[in-house]
């Protein structure tokens, strides 16, 4: 699933492609695509309207439009391709925007997992969020009384979208190993020091993801070098870059962790 800085990078391409254009006409291909509200609302409102800007909210692309907000999450395989008018519409597209450039919008969902939503009001959808880790807001003081507030084990709890925004599994590994946190370490077990390593790396690797276009894993994201650059994650066996220890992989939360035994001590 694309991550905070690969969503990043989408929004900064679809920028130059969708700002100030107009949306002609809809066709909804997959009526499951979208969550709300229904497809004959849809197709009928949102012709006419003006992408006014392209923005992201955790894993979330957010068009706010001349009147709504049309919100899109990727999921497992989804992405957002811009063509020229007479390209033939692709077997996977679920969802298409005509453009008033003589461009689409095409919503390519593979496995059928990503989502739309066409709202008066984002918040409705995006209002439960945590905070953006790399927002000035996001202070080492804030996610300190965030993980105090809870008695949960740090991974799991760095994925939980509603305590922070945007994290996946990758960033999520890389940022605990950079910190020497044990993904298993209880949160309200953290102390000031760590609390504000943590913060550090986890906003580091974040803004080195986004620099290096996000990380290209496997056929569901192209385009980044940031694979090129971990530590820890997908490196099973493998020698940890800062004492040699062999990388371990084990589940946590259900979910592929790789970590360093020696440098992240439980």
């Amino acid at each position: 699933m694309p991550e905070l800085p690969e969503v990043e990078t989408i929004v900064r391409r679809l920028r130059k492609d969708l700002i100030g254009r107009k949306i002609e006409s809809a066709d909804l291909l997959w009526d499951r695509t979208l969550v709300t509200p229904k497809p004959a609302h849809f197709k009928k409102n949102i012709v006419g309207q003006s992408i006014d800007s392209v923005k992201r909210r955790a894993k979330y692309i957010v068009l706010p439009l001349s009147v709504d907000t049309l919100i899109i999450h990727l999921r497992m395989s989804g992405d957002i391709l811009i063509r020229k008018d007479g390209e033939a519409i692709h077997k996977h597209d679920r969802l298409i925007l005509h453009l008033s450039d003589g461009h689409y919008l095409a919503f390519s969902n593979m496995r059928k997992f990503g989502r739309v939503w066409f709202t008066p009001n984002p918040e409705d959808v995006l209002g439960k969020l945590g905070p953006e880790p790399l927002s000035d807001d996001f202070t080492a003081e804030t996610l300190y009384k965030r993980l105090k507030n809870h008695k949960r084990q740090l991974k799991p709890l760095l994925l939980d979208q509603h305590f922070l925004a945007g994290m996946g599994n990758i960033y999520t590994d890389e940022a605990l190993h950079l910190a020497d946190l044990h993904p298993l370490s209880k949160s309200d077990l953290i102390r000031w020091k760590q609390a504000e390593i943590l913060w550090r790396s986890i906003r580091k690797v974040l803004e080195e993801g986004i620099r290096q276009n996000g990380a290209s894993i496997d056929w569901i994201y192209r385009g980044g070098d940031f694979q090129n650059y971990l530590h820890v994650y997908g490196r099973k066996d493998e020698p940890c870059f800062k004492c040699g220890t062999p990388i371990q992989k084990t589940m946590v939360g259900q979910r592929g962790t790789h970590f360093c035994p020696q440098c992240q001590k439980f």
